[in-house]
């Protein structure tokens, strides 16, 4: 892994790696991109669902098969599937990861597919959204006119050049491996959080494929495997 200090630069994943999505967002998530998906495409249930899985298998997002296949506007898409009502009620953190946060030296960046103002409310809610310079969002995704959500390589690529820094000097931190892998393709340090992470991910709608359980090994292209994040401030 890429020495640490005071000037790395830690992008963080938000769902699943800051706060517990699965029980926050990821069933009304499952919900609202189904319930999109039938209006806009005139689908069954049973054929919106099929829909929905295939193209979070090939592309890691659903979004990105709805936007590449139907011509579905993808504002149009995050506006009306992330609403969430009472999703505040729901949000979970560990306060020993947010106060670690504080402690953690470097700079400190959200990267995450989920939209702007979805990112916003769970920062707000576990009051750390102080502890980050910016939150890169999907509306930040896009290259060459096209979105380009992780795990796409050029994409982190592109956001350590936007941040003034050589990939090496980045540390992902991050509960979904596909991404892990292509940051560790161009460079980057992987740091794989799995307190939040399900045994089990077969429906959750944004992420990729379905990881590893907790304790089930460490893939290569991961630097450092741990259950909290108060683990960073040990190098």
């Amino acid at each position: 892994m890429p020495v640490t200090g005071r000037r790395t630069v830690w992008l963080f994943d938000l769902d699943d790696t800051l706060h517990d999505a699965s029980t926050a967002s990821m069933p009304h998530l499952r919900v609202s991109f189904g319930e999109y998906i039938e209006q806009h495409l005139r689908l069954s249930r049973d054929e919106s669902d099929a829909l929905r899985r295939s193209y979070w298998l090939r592309y890691g997002a659903t979004l990105l098969g709805l936007v590449r296949h139907h011509g579905v506007r993808a504002a149009h898409f995050l506006l009306e599937t992330h609403r969430l009502p009472g999703l505040e009620a729901r949000i979970r953190g560990h306060r020993a990861d947010l106060r670690a946060l504080a402690r953690l030296p470097g700079r400190k960046f959200i990267l995450t597919n989920a939209p702007a103002a979805y990112a916003r409310r769970v920062l707000a809610t576990l009051d750390i959204g102080h502890h980050f310079e910016a939150v890169l969002s999907i509306e930040h995704m896009h290259m060459f006119g096209q979105l380009r959500p992780k795990p796409d390589a050029r994409m982190l690529r592109s956001v350590a050049a936007r941040l003034r820094v050589p990939p090496a000097g980045c540390v992902l931190v991050e509960d979904t491996l596909a991404h892990q892998k292509s940051a560790r393709r161009i460079g980057m340090g992987t740091v794989w959080m799995q307190r939040w992470l399900p045994a089990a991910r077969g429906d959750r709608p944004p992420g990729p494929a379905p990881q590893r359980p907790p304790g089930a090994g460490r893939p290569r292209y991961v630097d450092r495997r741990i259950r909290r994040l108060g683990e960073l401030l040990r190098r």
